[in-house]
């Protein structure tokens, strides 16, 4: 005899069905990417417009944005919810932690989320912990190189890896995060080092980190494995290279990489992300180019 599953239950759900690109520098624009990986036009967002800013998921089914630059390079620590229909809502009034952009964002412990490093002199070895009610913590310091730029994704159903940046010199290590939100130390980087590169799930327990710069501009890829083991260089890489970009999942177990700076001009195209971590050649844009964009999912 088969149990029977809520339908409210954490098995039952799907996750990550949808996803959404967010802010840039400097506007609060939101384009909505459904289940089929299929880009929005643009929706005129809430809050506070700026770029370079980190988002993740928590509670399961919804997102947050936070920090970032805003007008005039001024740093912030503001943040926004995402609810469970891709609706972002205004400032938050209680805002917590030091204010940074250039930081990263990832997910873990299943429902929680977590904003890290930045840039800043010295850079902030710090982080700030988003619980499943989307409440942010005060700064909480951790371990591992300072850096701005760096990327983050999920892997292994419950934690989450941060990679890349620039100290500087542009670095490749790692640092993995916990089920509980702890930081461990530096793991020895593999990979082109690069910062301003971004990263999601995909597999359903993997995750991949994407593009960059250093020197130029970048469209190298690189596979996180369900342990948090990272690959070397993708020997095919597609999609025009690029920084400050955003990334997220969507339909459960696929990945989207979306807008950032090609140098020349700024840019509005996507590349899809398989369930298998094969990156597609360049979807034509559909939302305003722009960079210092962020991505979560939700739903």
């Amino acid at each position: 005899m088969f149990p029977i599953i809520p339908a409210n239950s954490a098995t039952a759900a799907s996750g990550n069905d949808e996803g959404i690109f967010c802010f840039s520098s400097f506007s609060n624009t939101t384009n909505l990417v459904s289940n089929a990986g299929v880009v929005a036009s643009d929706v005129s967002g809430v809050g506070t417009a700026r770029g370079y800013l980190g988002a993740c998921e928590y509670g399961g089914d919804k997102g947050i944005f936070g920090f970032g630059y805003a007008a005039g390079w001024s740093v912030t620590s503001i943040t926004n919810l995402v609810s469970n229909t891709g609706v972002v809502a205004s400032d938050q009034a209680a805002t917590t932690g030091t204010a940074r952009g250039e930081l990263t964002a990832c997910s873990y412990g299943e429902d929680k989320g977590i904003f890290a490093y930045g840039a800043g002199s010295p850079k902030p070895l710090l982080t700030n912990l988003v619980s499943n009610a989307g409440v942010v913590s005060s700064d909480v310091a951790c371990v591992g190189t300072g850096r701005e730029g760096p990327g983050a994704c999920e892997y292994g159903d419950d934690k989450g890896i941060i990679g890349f940046g620039n100290v500087p010199p542009k670095v490749s290590v790692t640092n993995l995060v916990s089920n509980t939100g702890v930081v461990s130390s530096d793991v020895a980087g593999v990979g082109t080092d690069r910062a301003v590169v971004a990263g999601c799930g995909y597999g359903g327990d993997k995750g991949i980190f994407g593009f960059g710069i250093n020197g130029g501009r970048t469209n190298v890829t690189n596979l996180v494995s369900n342990t948090g083991v990272v690959a070397s260089d993708q020997a095919a890489a597609t999609g025009t290279g690029r920084n400050s970009l955003g990334a997220c999942e969507y339909g459960g177990d696929k990945g989207i990489f979306g807008f950032g700076d090609t140098g020349p001009s700024v840019s509005g195209v996507t590349n899809l992300v398989s369930n298998a971590g094969v990156v597609a050649s360049d979807v034509a844009a559909v939302g305003t180019a722009r960079a210092g964009v962020a991505g979560c999912s939700f739903n």
